[in-house]
């Protein structure tokens, strides 16, 4: 028998100074079984940064391989914008260049390994991935104070990531990466 995925709720009050944008988010997210906090974290960020109207989970959650993570889907029925978590195949990244308008990337391992990847291989329109980085051990520490309900202050200021909670203060610096100049 399937273990029963586990669901969280974030109320977040977003402040994106590098966007400008002031957003009241209030959603769930199931974690599924084989899903580690870390990258459910790291999806919730990836959700709260790329933040846009239509900006929505994967409709299977983690059971789709061909579908994104979190996307936004354009009128014509495209997708305008394709996140994905962790390190993505370059092959995967590949497809979604191709089938997206903008692709990023939020990752919590290595992001040196996904650029060398990426750097190796055929990947369409590289130069215009966003590969963002979230240190592994931020997202340990905002593990220790998760619970079912999770009420959140975050902001984000040139690249640095303050997070409070109730009884905690967060912040880490979340680095963007490029690759190398397509050949």
């Amino acid at each position: 028998m399937a273990l029963p995925s586990k669901l969280y709720r974030f109320k977040i009050e977003l402040s994106d100074l590098d966007k400008g944008s002031y957003e009241s988010l209030d959603f769930r997210v199931a974690q599924h079984p084989s899903e580690s906090l870390t990258y459910l974290l790291t999806r919730v960020f990836a959700y709260a940064l790329s933040f846009e109207d239509g900006l929505e989970f994967s409709a299977e959650g983690l059971h789709n391989p061909d579908d994104p993570t979190i996307a936004v889907k354009n009128p014509m029925g495209g997708i305008k914008l394709w996140v994905e978590i962790g390190n993505p195949s370059a092959r995967r990244l590949h497809k979604a260049s191709k089938g997206a308008d903008h692709v990023k990337v939020y990752t919590y391992k290595d992001p040196q390994v996904l650029l060398n990847e990426i750097n190796s291989e055929d990947v369409y329109r590289k130069d215009e991935l966003e590969i963002y980085s979230i240190p592994s051990d931020f997202l340990d520490s905002l593990e220790k104070t998760m619970n079912k309900e999770n009420r959140w202050t975050v902001i984000n200021n040139d690249g640095v990531l303050m997070v409070n909670g109730e009884n905690f203060d967060l912040q880490c610096e979340i680095k963007r990466h490029r690759t190398s100049a397509p050949s």
